[in-house]
């Protein structure tokens, strides 16, 4: 079977950390006898630069027709003085909404070779950490109606009862492969857009009689988050609560240079990018930590191709270099073989 991939290596450290995940991509495909086809697009700032415009049209018609998307990072401080219609991460918001990608999925996985990285205590720690949040990715505060003045500025946070449906489907179906706990956040005792939320998710939690639905506000949940991260296993939340949350998830894990993401829509196609961001400060010098981006293939693997035996090898050979010792300078600690980031994705190819 062929598999067309487009592939958006993006702004600063995007093209190093792609080059590596398409190595490694390369020997799943050779272990595997897959023919994937790969076509290389531009989106963010280099396309604004070439284009001037963050999301060419040639970009989001190829990212439409292919079978999944698999993006490095966009942005950076040399398009902060763009005007908001042009800046790279319009690219973002562009292929999420165009793709039909609602369902962000962000597992925070705490590697035991990694244990010394993360921020907690070891008895905050206990087993380690396994959490997914399921972020809301097309609706909310970010697209909706909004507006500035001589003497203020509005954004208004709505949801429909459709909205809330579906990415609760997708976090009750994440959960029944997983401990079978939901946790719902959101700020019911506050907003009305909160308690619809809330009504929504309870109503849909009764299809999945299995599965054990709670609730927090998210002032809350971010303070449980660092309290006590093993109470968690699924987290289903609107579009800015996930994003805040994941992000502060990310960090249990050591670094974020280590966590993948998923976003999915009704079908299989799906795009895939490292949490990170495109970190202009270390871009061209062999430092980042392609890691994310190589755990992002797996999750394309997976949920896009239907490939869970290669999605588990890249997982495996990710997990048998850190064992190996090498870490990039973001997880290094104090006492492992610092390497750069194409020694990394050589180590995981090997690994294979």
């Amino acid at each position: 079977m062929t598999y067309n991939l487009a592939v958006i290596p993006g702004d600063g450290i995007g093209p190093e950390v792609m080059k590596e995940a398409v190595k490694v991509l390369d020997f799943v495909a050779k272990k595997f006898d897959l023919d994937i086809r790969y076509t290389y697009l531009k989106a963010g700032g280099c396309a604004y630069d070439e284009f001037g415009d963050p999301l060419p049209d040639e970009t989001l018609n190829t990212a439409i027709k292919s079978d999944a998307v698999l993006l490095g990072a966009v942005g950076g401080y040399a398009w902060d003085e763009l005007p908001v219609d042009k800046r790279p991460e319009k690219a973002l918001l562009g292929l999420r909404k165009s793709l039909g990608l609602f369902a962000n999925l962000r597992p925070a996985v705490l590697f035991p070779q990694l244990a010394d990285a993360c921020p907690l205590k070891d008895e905050i720690i206990g087993d380690g950490l396994d959490i997914l949040v399921v972020r809301e990715l097309t609706g909310g505060i970010y697209f909706g109606k909004r507006g500035t003045d001589e003497n203020g500025a509005f954004d208004t946070l709505y949801y429909s009862v459709p909205e809330i449906e579906r990415i609760t489907h997708v976090a009750m179906k994440a959960a029944m492969k997983r401990n079978k706990k939901v946790m719902s956040v959101d700020k019911a005792n506050i907003l009305d857009s909160s308690r619809l939320w809330r009504k929504t998710v309870k109503r849909v939690a009764l299809e999945y009689p299995e599965i054990q639905l709670d609730h927090m506000y998210v002032d809350n949940a971010s303070m449980q988050l660092i309290r006590k991260p093993g109470q968690f296993d699924v987290i289903v939340t609107g579009n800015m609560f996930g994003d805040i949350l994941s992000d502060e998830a990310s960090m249990l894990t050591g670094s974020i240079g280590m966590l993948p993401s998923a976003s999915l829509g009704e079908g299989h196609a799906g795009m895939y990018e490292p949490v990170h961001g495109s970190a202009p400060d270390i871009a061209r010098k062999n430092l980042a930590n392609p890691l994310a981006t190589i755990l992002s293939v797996s999750m394309m693997l997976r949920y896009s191709f239907g490939l869970d035996e290669a999605a588990k090898c890249v997982e495996d050979a990710v997990s048998k270099t850190l064992d190996e010792g090498y870490r990039t300078a973001d997880i290094a600690g104090n006492s492992h073989h610092i390497i750069g980031t194409r020694e990394m994705g050589d180590a995981v190819s090997k690994n294979i």
